[in-house]
């Protein structure tokens, strides 16, 4: 008996995952890949535009969303606040990403779930690098889901990704000029310069932020967190001095990334460096901020 094979790839509106759909059509157009995108409902209306310009080039793309686990009908937005009380008003952080698989893992769950019980076992392929060795992309424990990773398989690596999105005749996603990342607007992996950003480009979604943050301050268990850490609340940034001291200190990390680069005798052009695709080298830290690739590749 022939085994029911379904391929099937999820775009998160990142350049990565992106572009290894394109590239996927490109080298392995015997495929039949489905492509997903789980919307959030608090995705960047950039992300949004690009998705769409990612389906004219692709063909259909499933939106999923948390809403169908909920039985909320239409296109919107979740109930951020609600879900924040049934978490005890906590924000979501690095240590307990609970938006993430509320938002992003069970609806994917649910609709591969819906796959298996027609039969189908499940090949999801993964924009992770063959320069990214420490990642091992999403593994659905005691599914019959089994994670492909073809950049990796084919040498691919991040300075080869813009090149597959202009050849396919795109750009990289609006965002990425003021922002490193896709996700939710809100997201707590965004540096401090982001979220001044995100004031200045998208000022309405900076005060759907700061509401969040708020949540139910009557209600709060042990000590208070907000999106920028322990002890910064979003409105902090109202404040013009401790605006230019983020602004002043990336500039200076910047620079100190660029020094850094000039003394390695392999780098080209060192002005040809892209401040927010190289984010988190700037800040020394792992792509993503230690994220899983869920949500932003």
């Amino acid at each position: 008996m022939t085994k029911k094979i379904k391929h099937v790839l999820g775009l998160s509106g990142g350049k990565d995952s992106s572009a290894l759909a394109l590239y996927m059509k490109e080298t392995r157009p015997d495929l039949d890949i489905e492509y997903f995108f789980t919307d959030t409902g608090y995705e960047l209306p950039e992300t949004n535009e690009f998705i769409d310009q990612l389906e004219e080039r692709l063909g259909y793309i499933h939106r999923l969303n948390a809403k169908s686990l909920n039985n909320i009908e239409g296109r919107g937005e979740l109930d951020f606040k609600s879900m924040l009380k049934k978490h005890q008003n906590f924000l979501p952080s690095q240590r307990d990403r609970w938006c993430t698989i509320q938002l992003k893992l069970k609806p994917f769950e649910r609709w591969a779930d819906s796959l298996i019980a027609d039969g189908y076992e499940i090949y999801s392929y993964v924009g992770i690098r063959a320069d990214e060795p420490h990642r091992t992309g999403l593994l659905t424990i005691d599914k019959p889901i089994t994670t492909v990773m073809p950049f990796r398989e084919d040498g691919i690596v991040k300075s080869d990704i813009e090149n597959i999105l202009q050849r396919n005749g795109l750009e990289l996603p609006a965002y990425y000029s003021w922002r490193s990342r896709s996700g939710c607007s809100f997201c707590f992996y965004q540096k401090k310069i982001e979220w001044v950003r995100l004031k200045d480009n998208h000022p309405e979604l900076f005060e759907q932020a700061k509401e969040f943050e708020k949540g139910d301050s009557n209600n709060v268990v042990g000590e208070r967190f907000y999106w920028m850490g322990k002890g910064e609340p979003l409105e902090t940034l109202e404040d013009p001095k401790r605006r230019e001291q983020i602004i002043a200190n990336h500039e200076k990390q910047v620079e100190r990334f660029k020094k850094k680069k000039r003394r390695n005798a392999l780098i080209g052009d060192i002005e040809g460096v892209c401040e927010l695709t190289d984010i988190d080298e700037i800040y020394d830290d792992v792509e993503g901020g230690g994220a899983c690739i869920t949500c932003y590749k």
